[in-house]
Order: C-alpha cells, then sequence, then structure tokens
C-alpha cells in the first residue's frame, strides 16, 4: 500500500470536517427507522442505547468541525470516539453485517489518511473487534452460529475498505507527485526571474494588491541605501516621496488610480531634509491571463522599476540654463557687431563722411568680433574638458612651462605698461598631467590678472616644497570682493564692481579654469583683497 500521512491538504481537511458532521446524521435517522420497524431487523434496538449514541453522535461531530486547526492529539481523541460509537452503533443497533458497515470506510480512510498504515491497521484492527464483539452478541441473545456470515462479512468490508484506499492512495500519491513537479518547475521560474531581476541596474519592487512589499531586487537596497529587509512593508513607507512642490505623494494610491503602465519623472526620495533623489518611477497593475479571463478589473499586485536620475535632471536643467544664458550674452555682441557694420555700410555712401568716423565703426565691430572670439574659445576650452578631449597625461618640464608662458604674455602686459614677473624655486620638478589642461589654465589666470590690472605687474609663482608644487599667478589689480570670491567660479558670473564692467567678459573664464582644475586633479585657492589685487593658485603632486 502507498503512503499516506497527516492530512496537510486544507480540502481534504475539510471533507472529512464535514463528513464527521452529517454521516453520522444518516446514521441515527435509520438507527430511528429500524426502532420504528421501517425497516425489517431480526434485533429490537434499544431506544435509551439510540438516544445516547445520537447525542455521542452530535455532540461529538459538532465539536470536531468547529475546531479547525486540529493538532495529532485531538484528531486522535476524535477518530478514537467515532470508532468506539460506530462499534457500539454497529454490535448493538444494526449488527455488522448491515450495509451500514461500510461507514467504516469512512473511518479508515481519515485513520488511513491522518496517520498513514497505522492508522489503517488500527481502525481494521478496531474493525475485526466489533464483529468479533457483533457475533458473541448474536449467539448470546438470538442464539445464533453464524460464524461463516461474520466472517464472510468482515472479510468482504475489509477487502473493499483496503481496495478503495489503494486506489485513493495511489491517485492520492499520483495528484502529489504531480504537485512536487509543478512546485518544482514553480520554483525553479521563481529562481530564474528572481536571478534575472537580482542582475538588473534598475532598482524592482513587487507589491501585493494592499501595497505590501513582496519582491524586491538587490539594486533596490543600493537605490535606497539601505541594508534592511524590505519584505512585508507598506511601499509608502519605505518609498517617502514628493512632488516638485514639495508636496508628499503617496505611491499606493498612484498605484489604486493606475490602469496601465505610469512613468512619473517628477518624484524625489527623501533621505531627510537636505539630501533628496530625483527619481523615475514606472510602475503597473501585475494582470495574469485568470485575472484577464476572469475580471477584467482585478490584478495580482504592482510592479515598480525605479531608477536615480538625479544626474540626468540636474545636467538637463544645466543645459537649458546654460542655452539660456549664452543666447542672451551672444545677443548684445552680435547685434553691437552687426550695427557697426551696418553703420559702415552707410556712412560709406555719404559724401561726408571721414575716414576716421569709419574707423571709429570698424573697430567697434571688431571689438565685439573679438570678444565673440573669446566667447567660443571658453566654450570649447569647457567642451574639451566635459568631454575628456586631450586627457593623456605626461611628464611636464614646469621650468620650460613658466618661460614659455612669460614670452607668450610678455608683449600684452607690456601693452598695458606692466611688469610680467616669473619667481621660481631653485630645483622643481616635473609634473604629470595633461599638458593642455594645464597650459590652458595657467594662461587663464594670466589672461585675467593682465586684463584687470592698471599699474603694477603680474607674477607667474612657481615653488616646490617635498612632494608637492604650487602654481600661482598673483597680481596687484583691482582685487575682488569677499561677497563676489564665493560666485566667481560661477558660469557667466561678472561682478557689479564698474571696473570689472569697463572691461569685456564673458564670465565664463573661471567657471572654465575651475573644470580645468578638476581635471588634473586640483583645486583652486583664491587669495584676494579689493584694490590689493588677488592670487589665484593650486598644487600638483611632482614626478619622483
Amino acid at each position: 500500500m502507498n503512503k499516506g500521512g497527516f492530512v496537510q491538504q486544507p480540502q481534504m481537511a475539510r471533507f472529512f470536517r464535514y463528513a464527521g458532521l452529517f454521516v453520522p446524521l444518516v446514521l441515527i435517522l435509520y438507527g430511528f427507522a429500524l426502532y420504528a420497524n421501517l425497516i425489517s431487523s431480526e434485533r429490537t434496538v434499544n431506544l435509551t442505547l439510540l438516544i445516547a449514541i445520537s447525542i455521542a453522535w452530535v455532540i461529538i461531530g459538532i465539536l470536531q468541525f468547529l475546531i479547525r486547526k486540529q493538532s495529532k492529539a485531538t484528531v486522535i481523541i476524535f477518530l478514537t470516539t467515532y470508532h468506539v460509537i460506530a462499534g457500539i452503533y454497529l454490535v448493538f443497533i444494526t449488527e455488522v453485517m448491515s450495509p451500514l458497515s461500510i461507514y467504516w470506510l469512512l473511518l479508515a480512510l481519515a485513520s488511513y489518511a491522518y496517520f498513514s498504515k497505522r492508522g489503517f491497521i488500527a481502525s481494521v484492527s478496531a474493525y475485526f473487534v466489533v464483529a468479533i464483539v457483533d457475533g458473541v452478541v448474536d449467539r448470546i441473545l438470538l442464539a445464533q452460529h453464524n460464524v461463516l456470515d461474520h466472517n464472510l462479512t468482515m472479510i468482504a468490508t475489509v477487502s473493499i475498505i483496503a481496495l478503495i484506499i489503494y486506489y485513493i492512495s495511489k491517485f492520492q500519491n499520483a495528484i502529489t507527485e504531480e504537485l512536487a513537479t509543478a512546485k518544482a518547475q514553480e520554483s525553479l521560474q521563481r529562481s530564474r526571474v528572481v536571478s534575472i531581476v537580482n542582475n538588473l541596474t534598475d532598482a524592482v519592487i513587487s507589491t501585493d494588491v494592499d501595497g505590501i512589499v513582496r519582491v524586491y531586487n538587490a539594486a533596490c537596497l543600493n537605490l535606497l541605501d539601505t541594508n534592511n529587509s524590505l519584505n512585508g512593508r507598506h511601499i509608502d513607507e519605505i518609498l517617502p516621496l514628493i512632488d516638485q512642490d514639495g508636496k508628499e505623494v503617496s505611491l499606493f494610491k498612484e498605484f489604486q488610480s493606475a490602469k496601465t503602465v505610469v512613468k512619473r519623472d517628477d518624484l524625489s526620495f527623501v533621505f531627510d531634509e537636505d539630501d533628496k533623489m530625483r527619481l523615475e518611477v514606472t510602475f503597473s497593475p501585475i494582470r495574469s491571463s485568470y485575472s484577464r479571463s476572469k475580471v477584467s478589473k482585478t490584478h495580482d499586485g504592482y510592479i515598480i522599476i525605479m531608477r536615480d536620475i538625479t544626474k540626468e535632471k540636474s545636467l538637463e536643467e544645466e543645459r537649458d540654463e546654460f542655452i539660456s544664458v549664452i543666447s542672451h550674452e551672444l545677443r548684445t555682441p552680435i547685434t553691437i557687431a552687426e550695427g557697426s557694420v551696418s553703420n559702415v555700410q552707410v556712412m560709406m555712401k555719404h559724401p561726408d563722411v571721414t575716414n576716421s568716423m569709419l574707423v571709429d565703426a570698424i573697430n567697434v565691430a571688431h571689438e565685439q568680433i573679438l570678444f565673440l572670439a573669446s566667447m567660443v574659445n571658453d566654450l570649447s576650452t569647457l567642451s574639451r574638458a566635459e568631454r575628456g578631449v586631450a586627457n593623456d597625461a605626461e611628464d611636464i618640464d614646469v621650468r620650460e612651462l613658466a618661460h614659455e608662458l612669460h614670452k607668450k604674455y610678455a608683449d600684452a602686459a607690456s601693452a598695458k605698461k606692466l611688469h610680467l614677473n616669473i619667481d621660481l624655486s631653485t630645483k622643481v620638478s616635473k609634473v604629470h598631467v595633461s599638458r593642455l589642461y594645464l597650459e590652458e589654465l595657467l594662461q587663464n589666470f594670466i589672461t585675467n590678472a593682465i586684463k584687470y590690472t592698471e599699474k603694477g605687474g603680474v607674477t607667474i609663482i612657481i615653488n616646490q616644497e617635498a612632494d608637492i608644487i604650487t602654481f600661482a599667478i598673483k597680481d596687484s589689480g583691482i582685487g575682488i570682493s569677499k561677497s563676489d570670491q564665493a560666485k566667481v567660479f560661477g558660469k557667466f558670473y561678472r561682478s557689479e564692481d564698474y571696473r570689472t564692467r569697463e572691461t569685456s567678459g564673458t564670465g565664463l573664464g573661471l567657471y572654465v579654469a575651475s573644470k580645468l582644475a578638476h581635471k588634473i586633479g586640483a583645486k583652486i585657492q583664491l587669495t584676494s583683497r579689493l584694490n590689493f589685487g588677488s592670487t589665484f593658485s593650486f598644487n600638483l603632486p611632482a614626478v619622483k
């Protein structure tokens, strides 16, 4: 016989609960029919005993029906009581050879289902005991010697019980094997899905219909910066979100109103008051094929996919701002240059125009074109730095570089009657950085120093202490106020100082310088005092 066991399937347990409640009622009705002689029988039914059996059956049936979660000890008590009552019923009410002996089939089946072979053997043994007692009662009360009939009845009943239980157990084991195979396949598929989800770079969360998290991947923990389990927690608890206006957003309420896939990129995840992360959140109800075939409005939960778009949004906003500002900055010089050239065209047709008038107009246009060229050059430098063009590092002779810069800008300083000086340490090593970025950074500081210095001079200072080389450009110019020092490295920023406004400039120079410094791994230091000049410096490690 195949192996049974303690009932685990809720459907089978429910069947035995209902059978234990209603089958005894049929037997009680049969007993009262015997008592009323509606069914012929050789025995006289004792009404008191029948009533006692009926009450006992009803009580035990109600109790086992009401107690849904039953332990093994409880089941043993109920099955033993049912066997005892059934034995008394068969012996003193109907006799073993009654067709109702088949009721023992249900008891044997329940015993096998709950306690496997031991339960079946115990139930069949109890039946043999009841059959023997019934035979003794027949001999005493009715003086009958129908031993053969008893034996045949017992053999037939036990054979039927064993055969039915065999096929039931075989069928049950087949179902169990199918379920085990299905569970194994489901477990395999789940493992595959979990493996795929865990290898996704985007954060993925699956919730039930109540918004309780059931599945999530490793990227989700990384995104939320936590090692705590998310299972069993509500989605609004682990994802406190706000919109662009700072209003709290309940993701679960968004779920409930979603009919299809919804994508939002205006939400921010709040770590604390000063730390927010911009998210792109895509969510949708999970609809299985069963749900679609049954009721189109039902679903199995929600799936959420999230990724950090803080950098993308920041770059997007920065780009929009940059385009807006650069358009505004380009408009003025282009307008002036175009107007000056137009004036020259008109004046050339006028008979009284002088060469000085034409020269003045051409000079104005030329100055604006030079301004545009300077802006384009700054933008080109910024673009190279952002894209990493010419980012290859090389060993640079610092002393040689300083003399090249002095030679290149000496004439521009002399034109303004300024001294361009060099202050070098006795021994200066080489540095290993991008030559283009280092040259453009120093050139930026030198041209700025010459531009904003009216008298005195500009000094290129390069000193080495231990393994650190310090580069500095010092001037005796107009200086920078303390309020402006924190802003000068911003895009298109120009001081409101009238002396700054008297010179042309794009406001990009120091912003580009900060980008170049970042590319070569340096940090710019600014020391300045209004009317006493400025010093821009940075440090680089010397080549050993």
